[in-house]
């Protein structure tokens, strides 16, 4: 399963050209309209491109790097159940075949409600960029990023993402990168922010030790990521131009700039904002589902729970080294459940399985298949809105 020679642009082949020397503070220039009979461009215009090696995801799942991420968390994660006395593993497989498979459906249904609304959000940004990309195309773009980021560590994905886009239409690479950029600006304001806010609702009695942690530690990433933000507005470009880099890696700053600021403003800002807060309700209802379908006695985890729960461990996901955060994220799920919200760890360990069942392994078996039959991978082209 790798993205083949015919499915990547060829050696010459270019993005429209860039918003150039803009001076410091001014805004920049739309990129104007591709037609058939644009100028050439020039070399220093060019975008670097993304090789058919770099995302072949066979070549990336054969590398040592890859199969040690794999491999080494999976085997940690057994060596840490087996050695400890509360993990009855002769009890795990009834605990879970005996869930209520309605309730299961409805959190998998829950759960891919969120990749139409990831889909939305994304399109509105790429539309603010000038390219009206509709919301369909741009569904099946996320879910084939997803595949590859379940597959492969490094946040593959997100380069596939925006390199999908650009050999369907003639959207800029860098620009389309600036978008993705504003997508995990948002997630990660919105899983601080709603994972507090579920903390404080879910600890109203008092809040324990390794939550304040928590707190603490989400509280000084929003501050950082604020004060990172602000300088890229303001002083970016400076920057950018103050360091000794080609002049061609301050075009493409230029244009991942423009995508990030651009796709965003006080108008569309309101919108964004509820699709985010949608997008991860549905990740939080699909935790507090697979609690409800099975059925464990004495575990009333609530939705405030489910969120808190939820949200610390989508952080994790955001480290690059393993897969989907393989090993990390079950780690953290089943040490919130035990230790917080003091769930026996047999009981939270099934919580964990098929929870991640549902947002990891499925991803893999339909996005294999998703992958298999989608035209988007050989770039066959978006089509516009009517």
């Amino acid at each position: 399963m790798s993205v083949g020679e015919s499915d990547m642009p060829s050696a010459g082949e270019s993005d429209p050209p860039g918003p150039g020397d803009r001076e410091p503070g001014r805004e920049p220039e739309r990129e104007p309209e591709v037609t058939a009979d644009r100028e050439p461009e020039r070399e220093s215009d060019r975008e670097p491109e993304v090789t058919a090696d770099q995302l072949s995801l066979v070549r990336r799942l054969r590398q040592p790097r890859t199969i040690i991420s794999i491999v080494l968390p999976l085997a940690l994660i057994v060596l840490f159940v087996r050695s400890l006395p509360g993990f009855r593993l002769d009890e795990l497989p009834d605990k879970i075949l005996s869930a209520d498979g309605p309730m299961l459906l409805l959190a998998f249904s829950v759960f891919y409600l969120g990749f139409p609304l990831r889909g939305l959000r994304w399109t509105l940004l790429v539309r603010r960029t000038g390219f009206p990309l509709r919301v369909r195309d741009g569904t099946e773009i996320i879910f084939l990023s997803w595949l590859v980021n379940c597959l492969v560590p490094a946040k593959l994905g997100d380069i596939y993402r925006a390199y999908l886009l650009k050999i369907n239409s003639p959207v800029s690479l860098s620009r389309t990168f600036g978008t993705v950029f504003v997508e995990r600006i948002l997630d990660l304001f919105a899983i601080v922010v709603l994972g507090l806010a579920a903390g404080f609702v879910s600890f109203r009695s008092g809040l324990p030790t390794e939550v304040q942690v928590v707190f603490a530690g989400g509280i000084a990433f929003v501050v950082v990521l604020a004060v990172g933000l602000l300088t890229m507005r303001n002083f970016g470009r400076r920057i950018m131009v103050a360091l000794p880099v080609p002049r061609r890696v301050v075009e493409f700053y230029d244009r991942f700039e423009e995508g990030v600021f651009a796709s965003v403003g006080l108008r569309a800002m309101p919108g964004l904002v509820i699709l985010t807060g949608l997008i991860w309700a549905t990740e939080a209802t699909r935790l507090y589902l697979v609690v409800q379908a099975l059925g464990l006695p004495g575990v009333h985890l609530g939705i405030s729970g489910a969120f808190f729960i939820a949200l610390s461990a989508s952080l994790l996901t955001a480290i690059p080294i393993t897969p989907a955060g393989l090993g990390f994220v079950e780690g953290a799920v089943v040490g919130l459940l035990t230790l917080v919200y003091g769930v026996p760890q047999t009981e939270a360990l099934a919580i964990t399985v098929v929870d991640r069942t549902i947002s990891v392994l499925s991803i893999i078996v339909l996005g294999t298949i998703a992958y298999a039959i989608s035209p988007k991978r050989r770039g066959a082209g978006v089509k516009l809105p009517a």
